[in-house]
């Protein structure tokens, strides 16, 4: 088997299929690349098992069809070190021997035999497919992935969980200390389903998105799912279990609306949660009819600090505690450039939206608060 590569595309796509392979793997296999050549096309998969990713490109020169699984490391230091030119792969099909000739000399080493490689899972009968702008996809992972729980104690909250209407996706994600709730009616599946999508292949699919155009086709049945989209193919398993009824977890009376300058706040809360408590990470807010005053201090250290920001307040003077790297962490994913911040009481949770919403979409944060010492 011969055939003739890029060197700058083979290694974005290597680079893009790494993203797959576990540091340390159960099968000594899985720390292979598989290689496939079929005609002018080459796929190179990678797996962790659970997920499988395959990308495509085209190749010249070729002769004969074939596999072969390559050190993932190894193959990832050779493209990375040599400058781009082409790239000549002679295989021996029965030995497994892997020459690979570039202009100023060659590199030899001995490749594992494609059987070994585990084969992608069949999909089961009944399956569900629907095909989805990429900037859909993108925007509601984008929105929810930052607020996944990293807790493998409730596993089902470790993912983003998909819940699929005729007329557009929900995306939720919650740590149990923030949740968002993503609508997104760009595009209308015509049907019901849902799935829970881990954070893993959440942000392989997030970092292929942004290589690629078009519309991402969605094969999925009760365990797992296909992504195809362009040169890329990504395979998962979904995590079992059923998601908390999330609607049921945002409030519905929250009659205190505070407007404000999304990047004033944003930047007053990095300032002042350099003088959190590292435990708790607690910021106070005061809130008044006109500012904001975000209060932070940390006893064991005696130190302290105190901001003001303007804001637009319509509702009982109040102070409330939250922690403030949430907060930071919500309003850099939130991107109008005014935040409205609904409240009822110091301890009920606080609501974020957006003053303006983008059209056909609809996001709502939630925050629980902290007690105030």
């Amino acid at each position: 088997m011969k055939f003739n590569v890029e060197r700058k595309t083979f290694q974005q796509q290597l680079s893009a299929v790494s993203k797959v392979i576990n540091a340390k793997n159960a099968l000594s296999i899985l720390d292979n690349f598989l290689l496939k050549v079929e005609g002018d096309r080459l796929s190179i998969t990678g797996s962790d098992q659970e997920n499988v990713m395959t990308a495509y490109m085209t190749i010249t020169e070729s002769e004969g069809d074939g596999a072969i699984a390559v050190s993932a490391k190894r193959l990832l230091e050779i493209t990375k070190e040599i400058s781009s030119q082409p790239l000549t792969f002679y295989i021996n099909d029965e030995t497994k021997e892997i020459d690979i000739r570039f202009l100023n000399g060659h590199f030899n080493f001995m490749g594992v035999d494609a059987t070994e490689y585990p084969a992608r899972r069949n999909q089961e009968a009944e399956q569900k497919t629907m095909m989805l702008p990429a900037s859909m996809v993108q925007k509601g992972i984008d929105s929810t992935l930052f607020a996944v729980s990293a807790d493998t104690v409730r596993p089902i909250m470790t993912g983003i969980y998909w819940d699929i209407h005729e007329n557009d996706v929900t995306f939720v994600s919650s740590d149990t200390h923030k949740l968002v709730r993503y609508i997104n009616s760009e595009s209308a599946p015509g049907f019901t389903g849902s799935f829970i999508l881990p954070s893993k292949p959440a942000n392989i699919l997030k970092s292929i998105i942004g290589k690629e155009d078009g519309d991402v086709k969605i094969v999925f049945d009760s365990k797992g799912a296909t992504f195809e989209l362009g040169d890329y193919l990504l395979s998962c398993l979904f995590i079992n279990g059923n998601y908390p009824n999330y609607n049921r977890v945002i409030p519905q009376e929250n009659p205190f609306e505070m407007t404000i300058d999304r990047v004033s706040l944003l930047t007053a809360l990095r300032r002042v949660s350099i003088f959190a408590a590292k435990s708790s990470n607690l910021v106070v807010l005061d809130i008044q009819p006109n500012e904001v005053i975000l209060h932070a201090q940390d006893l064991d250290y005696g130190t302290s600090a105190e901001e003001r920001v303007n804001c637009s307040y319509e509702g009982n003077t109040m102070t409330i505690g939250f922690n403030g790297q949430f907060m930071i962490e919500i309003l850099n994913n939130l991107h109008d450039d005014s935040v409205v911040f609904k409240l009822s009481d110091p301890g009920r949770p606080g609501i974020y939206t957006p003053l303006q919403q983008q059209e056909g979409e609809d996001i709502v944060i939630i925050q629980m608060p902290m007690q105030v010492l």
